[in-house]
């Protein structure tokens, strides 16, 4: 096993996320014309399938064939899950959803969201939409292999481009979309909910409504000291100047499990100046000024916990402190207690849920009642 996939699967298992260990072994990848598929159809997609009131189209090379959409940015074949509600009909238009997925994962983790969206709709606590999943990780290699792309452009690759022109395009030439930019929803855990973030406030002519889970929302955070470990304290506001030690320490799981600023970063951003530059032009809360974002613009909600081995807590309190001095509203839900992790995440779901649905009411299909035999 290579170093870089001990790192990955440890990861994993660190971050709570042991269920998608099912269909994290990866075979190899044959690239050029249409590859082969890639080995990954450990999860059963069927079994999901079967709970679902609405379903899941396989747009993937996870589950046998290979069913996956050309990407011309990539220049790559690449997955993508693409949820379509219960009572979905062509002659209805539905709002969308991007799940952008968390680092060293890739849109397979969906699978374990789908079923939760789909209850809620089919209960009625969430407007029916259609949601995709495209695969960020880079080279689509998958999850043991390399880490995130943070969907953005980079050193990477045009993954920003991949998810808003290839992804897009693929959707709506297929599926009916509300054109309303409020019908237009991003939303992603950890890696993911910093690329919602990230591209909604970028993109806010294409986009209503940005969802982070887990959020890094302030890449630059340190207090006056230069620690980045340090919770947040307005009065002891500082800003990182350096990413020059890739063996720096970025997450630390109680001693068992350390996570270095290399295997963060290097791929995607670099290391030293040129990183510095990269990530403050993708900083979350720097992009707030260099926007011109004001109120009203783009809907805004943030899950988050307070003990994230991630040192997150404090880089969403900033976020948050520096939203409020530019009077900016953001809808938050706190679990004090909680960590960087899947448990957490879910629990965040019910209030996503409840905060989305009269925002997305007006533009979805209306669904009366309970689907009959949904799951209580």
């Amino acid at each position: 096993m290579s170093r870089i996939t001990t790192f990955l699967l440890a990861a994993l298992l660190m971050l709570g996320l042991t269920p998608a260990l099912a269909f994290c072994q990866q075979s190899t990848i044959t690239f050029g014309q249409q590859s082969k598929a890639k080995g990954k159809d450990e999860f059963d997609i069927i079994r999901i399938g079967r709970q679902l009131k609405g379903r899941i189209v396989d747009h993937t090379a996870n589950h046998a064939q290979d069913n996956r959409i050309w990407s011309k940015a990539l220049h790559q074949w690449r997955d993508l899950y693409i949820y379509l509600p219960p009572g979905y009909t062509r002659s209805e238009r539905y709002p969308i959803m991007y799940y952008l997925h968390p680092f060293a994962m890739d849109e397979r983790t969906f699978l374990q969201v789908a079923p939760k969206i789909d209850e809620a709709i089919a209960c009625g606590q969430l407007p029916p939409m259609i949601v995709v999943a495209p695969d960020g990780s880079i080279d689509g290699a998958g999850c043991l292999e390399k880490p995130g792309s943070f969907f953005v452009n980079s050193h990477a690759g045009p993954y920003e481009d991949f998810i808003l022109q290839d992804v897009w395009d693929f959707v709506i030439q297929r599926y009916p979309v509300r054109p309303e930019r409020n019908a237009h929803i991003l939303a992603g855990v950890s890696m993911g909910g910093y690329a919602a973030f990230n591209l909604g406030i970028r993109h806010r002519n294409a986009f209503g409504i940005v969802v982070g889970i887990h959020p890094p929302l302030n890449t630059r955070w340190c207090d006056v000291d230069g620690n980045p470990r340090a919770k947040f304290d307005p009065r002891r506001w500082g800003w990182r100047t350096g990413f020059d030690n890739p063996n720096e320490i970025v997450a630390n799981y109680g001693g068992a499990f350390k996570v270095r600023l290399g295997k963060m970063i290097r791929p995607v951003f670099g290391i030293g100046d040129d990183a510095l530059i990269n990530i403050s032009e993708n900083n979350p809360i720097e992009l707030i000024s260099k926007t011109g974002l004001r109120n009203g613009q783009l809907s805004m909600f943030v899950g988050y916990a307070g003990h994230d081995e991630y040192n997150i807590d404090a880089q969403v309190d900033s976020f948050l402190y520096y939203a409020k001095f530019r009077g900016l509203g953001v809808a938050v839900a706190f679990e004090p207690d909680g960590r960087h992790d899947a448990i957490t995440a879910l629990k965040f779901l019910p209030s996503v849920f409840r905060w989305l649905t009269p925002q997305v009411a007006p533009y979805a299909p209306r669904m009366d009642q309970c689907v009959p035999g949904t799951r209580n």
